[in-house]
């Protein structure tokens, strides 16, 4: 397939292809891509989809070392259909989960305190306890201790230690409050796991099957194409297990920028999508920090544009930029790489898609 199209078709009634000159974008600057990332081996980038108004402009992919879910796999020529893991994009696919088990008025406010919501856990909860609600899980500032900064190869890991857990929801809800809910930011994924326990207890069914019947299907991601790897007991993992192809990808991050709807048609209330990508927190490092979304901000030719982005480990990465109507898709294997698996994504963000950019 060309890197940037030919003329505006339909790819597999995937997507429209156009060419990046039609679409605003310099295509010199765009083809340099390819061959960057080929003599640049140690960045082990997977796949680049750069999107412009809902259409197509650039996708690549290579050929590189992985892992499904920490299991290393023969070097794998990557493609438009292969499923790659997603690990912590899965968090905030997770969130526009909650966004529409909100807007089906099943959450009558994100103000409402979480224990109220876990009847059964109602001896965990002292006093500090008490305080937290719903828009703490959010935003990742309940106040648990919890520590995934101990690499993950480390039992003492803190989503290491919830994988095991015998009773996973009491295991988040037990952790000692190191904080008062709603002071600070501190990475949890034990949060996102009880966002996805709330929708499974409210929707009836498991977080996979309800993605499937209310994000997926609407936005026409087949069931065939999504993977997810499972706990011990076989129930999905919404907190790092789900597992995408690219396109799909640029989907989810296209209904985003879309303010929640795809191809015209309402999936998640703009409401909340607006909600999502307000700095809600300061997050880790120079970022903000939504509904389990990351914001922020890059430099091109001295002007500011700010950008939201579903951030997982190894380098995957959907960046979203409203105000250049752009959508990056990126896939990589540098999950033992913590100092390249932040730039890879940033290269190809800030070098080609915003640099590409014309008007």
């Amino acid at each position: 397939m060309p890197s940037t199209g030919s003329s505006a078709m339909l790819v597999d009634n995937d997507w429209k292809i156009q060419p990046a000159e039609s679409a605003g974008m310099d295509g010199t600057v765009l083809a340099g891509l390819k061959p960057h990332f080929t003599a640049w081996r140690e960045a082990n980038l997977h796949g680049a989809l750069i999107l412009r108004h809902g259409k197509l402009v650039l996708e690549e992919y290579f050929t590189g070392d992985d892992t499904h879910w920490s299991q290393p796999l023969p070097q794998t020529r990557f493609d438009a259909d292969t499923r790659h893991d997603m690990r912590s994009v899965s968090k905030s696919v997770t969130s526009l989960l909650f966004g529409i088990a909100c807007d089906r008025g099943w959450i009558k406010s994100l103000d409402q305190p979480l224990f109220g919501l876990f009847p059964e856990y109602a001896t965990l909860a002292d006093g500090a306890k008490d305080r937290i609600t719903l828009r703490h899980l959010l935003t990742m500032s309940a106040g648990f201790a919890w520590d995934e900064n101990i690499p993950y190869s480390d039992p003492a890991n803190s989503e290491r230690k919830l994988i095991v857990a015998p009773d996973r929801v009491r295991h988040v809800l037990e952790q000692p409050m190191v904080r008062p809910a709603g002071a600070t930011y501190n990475y949890n994924g034990g949060l996102t796991f009880l966002l996805a326990a709330i929708i499974e207890r409210l929707a009836g069914q498991g977080i996979d099957a309800f993605a499937q019947q209310a994000l997926f299907g609407p936005l026409g991601i087949k069931p065939a194409d999504v993977d997810w790897n499972r706990y011990a007991d076989g129930a999905a993992n919404p907190v790092s297990g789900l597992r995408l192809r690219p396109r799909d990808m640029a989907r989810i991050g296209q209904m985003v920028l879309d303010q929640g709807a795809w191809q015209g048609r309402p999936v998640v209330s703009p409401g909340y999508i607006a909600e999502s990508l307000e700095p809600q927190v300061n997050g880790a490092g120079l970022f903000f920090y939504g509904y389990q979304w990351w914001l922020g901000r890059s430099l091109v030719n001295k002007r500011e544009l700010r950008w939201a982005a579903a951030f997982g480990h190894g380098g995957q990465r959907i960046f979203i930029v409203p105000e250049q109507g752009l959508v990056v898709v990126v896939t990589a294997g540098l999950y033992g790489d913590p100092v390249l698996m932040n730039v890879v994504g940033e290269v190809v963000l800030r070098r080609y898609a915003l640099a590409a950019v014309q008007g």
